[in-house]
């Protein structure tokens, strides 16, 4: 896995559609605190499948899934940054 803050810098704030891994996902990105902190939450548009996160820029960055595993969401940021 490489280095998620690009990945998560290049998802649109507001409103976004990607396909990830065949599926069409709705993506909301909305920044905090003079973007320094993230909150992203992705559903599959006419499924059930989800994504939610936070990510803080602070000294030592860090990712926090939203009720959900920590791989959920690296693979979703990893495939996001291998789809056109």
């Amino acid at each position: 896995m490489k280095d998620i803050e690009p990945i998560i810098d290049v998802i649109p704030i507001g409103y976004s559609e990607k396909n990830i891994h065949g599926v069409k996902f709705g993506i909301r990105k909305s920044d905090f605190n003079k973007g320094k902190s993230i909150k992203v939450f992705a559903e599959e548009l006419g499924g059930n499948e989800f994504i939610s996160f936070n990510y803080y820029k602070t000294s030592t960055p860090y990712l926090k899934p939203c009720e959900m595993p920590e791989n959920k969401v690296l693979d979703f940021l990893n495939a996001y940054s291998q789809v056109d």
